[in-house]
């Protein structure tokens, strides 16, 4: 099969891999507008239940993923000065550009052929392929083509986030709130490598508006995040890679499909960073339309057919609890009256599927807090 792959990030490199090591007489080409050693970004997160599909389908690449992770059991929630424990719920993190790094390395001794530094505008050149795959993210040229087929629809959150980096080593993940002379705030900050860590700044749009982050630049609006968080940055300073502020925009599809075309990963439709899972279910969708052509072999309607009828009950059911994360994200300035364990627990709650006998199952001493504090007792 020719095998045209519009996009390299952690989806069309994986798909390109799986394919590849599959049958070494696919002609694979990922074409990615970024040179091979820059990205956009810093680390990304996996919950360790994220990586499960990993473990069980591809275990060499989980272990090879697994040497370059940073990894810990727990989750803290930080709120006017307290810090609470969250066990059961624990993450690992890496460099965006280390995963792309090892993806690389897995598709290319293998013959995929990946054009760095290669703007794709216009997708008729590659329609010819046998399969094309916008694996292209949130502003695919792919979906945008076929629009028509694939019937998008993309919805702007109305929070305002920026996406920074921090030499300050955090040793958990952990969502710190902080209520500023603006208004309240809100980080979500991992280290994804022993020297780094993700820092992401997130506040609702009243917030951003009378802060005057809209007129900052961006050495401004560093300066005045390291304001707002300097309890939790150890004297470190924000770094900058494009941290534009922006609305999170969430992008569906009525269909995946377009004749020999496919869409996932961020293309096909996005998840919000709050459940940490976007480059997993880009991963999955890789992973799981590699398996539809195992078992359909070369007949691309078929196996089109087949990646959509199994994989999209998966994603709508993973897309509800993302949208009641959103919600909660959305609404979070409204919730900082709580003290730090009620924020904590109507955390864990927000996707509307977490009882308390669940919560207990899996976050034991979180729950034995969380009910000492409510009876009063002094927590050490």
């Amino acid at each position: 099969m020719r095998i045209a792959i519009i996009g390299g990030g952690p989806a069309g490199l994986y798909f390109a891999y799986l394919m590849q090591r599959r049958n070494r007489r696919h002609r694979i080409v990922v074409l990615e507008q970024n040179p091979r050693d820059l990205t956009w970004g810093f680390g990304v997160v996996f919950s360790h239940r994220a990586l499960d599909f990993l473990r069980r389908d591809d275990p060499d690449t989980f272990a090879l993923l697994q040497t370059r992770m940073e990894s810990w059991p727990d989750q803290r929630i930080v709120h006017g000065g307290e810090a609470v424990l969250i066990d059961g719920n624990g993450f690992a993190a890496i460099a965006r550009l280390d995963l792309l790094q090892l993806l690389h390395g897995l598709a290319e001794p293998l013959g995929v052929e990946i054009r760095f530094a290669t703007t794709v505008g216009d997708v008729k050149p590659y329609l010819d392929a046998d399969l094309v795959v916008g694996a292209d993210g949130i502003n695919s040229v792919v979906r945008n083509a076929f629009a028509e087929q694939f019937r998008p629809s993309i919805v702007n959150l109305s929070n305002k986030f920026a996406w920074y980096g921090t030499a300050q080593r955090f040793d958990t993940l952990t969502l710190t709130f902080r209520a500023g002379r603006d208004g309240a705030f809100v980080a979500h900050h991992y280290r994804y490598s022993p020297h780094m860590s993700t820092f992401i700044v997130e506040c609702d749009a009243p917030t951003w508006e009378r802060a005057g982050l809209a007129r900052m630049s961006d050495e401004q609006s560093r300066a005045y995040c390291e304001q707002v968080f300097t309890p939790d940055l150890g004297g470190h300073g924000l770094a900058s890679n494009k941290s534009v502020w922006r609305n999170f925009p969430l992008v569906a599809n009525e269909r995946w499909t377009c004749g020999n075309a496919v869409l996932i990963g961020d293309a096909l439709r996005s998840v919000h960073f709050s459940i940490g899972s976007g480059t997993r279910l880009a991963m999955e969708d890789a992973l799981f339309l590699s398996q539809a052509f195992t078992a359909e072999g070369e007949s691309v309607p078929a196996a089109l057919g087949r990646f959509e009828a199994e994989r999209r009950p998966i994603v709508e059911a993973m897309l509800a609890a993302a949208a009641k994360s959103c919600e909660w994200y959305e609404q979070f300035a409204e919730k900082m009256h709580l003290d730090a364990y009620a924020l904590a627990y109507d955390y864990m709650r927000r996707s509307g599927r977490m009882s308390d006998a669940r919560l207990a199952e899996i976050a034991p001493r979180f729950t034995a807090a969380l009910a000492a504090k409510r009876r009063g007792q002094v927590l050490r």
